[in-house]
């Protein structure tokens, strides 16, 4: 392109930045940089989401669903996650808009509940199914996890034992070919699908895994029953039945971390429940993060967060 028009590349960026693309007169560049508001995109189904624009930077974003991530997305954008601080924001709403909202879909943040709750008064607060088996898929990651750092510290000591004694260490390998740590760092995929899908690779080392690490097997699956929960469209008081067993469940394991996990649900329980009135997930706010990463990524990052965020806006608000 500098060949052909004979402008300097960063010359024709500072020339659209300053002459042609407006930022000079846009009317949120004060304080574009602490919050931007776009009341006239308010809706009656929102998502409530962080990300990172720059150096692990959060900013907190509210869209509207019915906009499927395209202009007119984006509701506000508020630097930082603290509570009071998009509550102050939260605030300069229209009070007529913030009451018509029906629902509002989010994680498990406490800061994001209570904004919602202090703002849209009217509004059925949602936690998104995936956080919530997110939580559950990590304390059994975290239990492989713990088994692979004991199979490697069992295997280092075994190595020694025999170099001591002029030995050679052999390791021990099960039918498929694994040594212990490999069967335990191999099988961090299949623990996040459901047994049906399953490659007869991955059959066969579950198998094996399971066998020898029962108290990994119990986990996986009371992971995959609560995927099974959320997959079959149930009455909220039935699922709340079926949820409660699954309590019980997860507590008559004795794992701590699944205990904390109890303890967590037991704190976001009604919101976790909500779930089951709509089925609404917070999807949307999820894939427009994805937008802003790959609109981030075109750009090579972000050099100047108001100009980014200027454009960011030009597109989505």
């Amino acid at each position: 392109m500098e060949p052909y028009y004979g402008i300097k590349a960063k010359q024709l960026q500072k020339y659209y930045k300053h002459k042609l693309s407006n930022y000079n007169d846009w009317n949120q560049k004060p304080h574009a940089k602490n919050y931007l508001l776009f009341p006239e995109n308010m809706g009656q189904n929102l998502g409530l989401d962080e990300t990172a624009f720059t150096n692990g930077e959060l900013y907190t974003i509210l869209t509207n669903k019915a906009k499927g991530g395209k202009k007119g997305s984006i509701v506000a954008i508020i630097k930082g996650t603290k509570s009071e601080d998009i509550i102050k924001v939260f605030n300069m709403l229209p009070k007529i808009k913030c009451r018509k909202v029906k629902e509002v879909t989010l994680d498990m943040a406490p800061s994001m509940n209570q904004a919602v709750r202090a703002c849209f008064t009217k509004a059925l607060i949602v936690i998104d199914r995936f956080h919530v088996q997110k939580l559950v898929y990590d304390a059994v990651q975290n239990i492989r996890i713990k088994f692979r750092w004991e199979a490697i510290d069992a295997e280092n000591l075994a190595y020694q034992s025999a170099k001591d004694l002029g030995k050679t260490f052999t390791a021990k390998t099960y039918s498929n070919g694994d040594t212990t740590k490999q069967l335990l760092a191999r099988s961090r995929y299949l623990l996040f699908k459901s047994s049906s899908k399953w490659t007869s690779t991955q059959e066969n080392r579950a198998t094996i895994l399971f066998e020898e690490y029962p108290d990994l097997k119990k986990a996986y699956y009371l992971s995959m029953k609560l995927g099974k929960i959320y997959n079959q469209k149930l009455d909220k008081n039935i699922a709340m039945t079926k949820l409660a067993h699954w309590f019980n469940d997860i507590e008559n394991t004795g794992f701590p971390l699944f205990n904390t996990i109890r303890n967590t649900f037991e704190q976001h329980y009604n919101n976790i429940i909500n779930f089951f009135t709509n089925r609404s997930t917070n999807a949307s706010a999820e894939s427009f993060n994805a937008k802003i990463k790959e609109f981030r990524r075109t750009f090579r990052g972000v050099r100047d967060t108001k100009f980014f965020l200027f454009r960011l806006t030009q597109i989505f608000a």
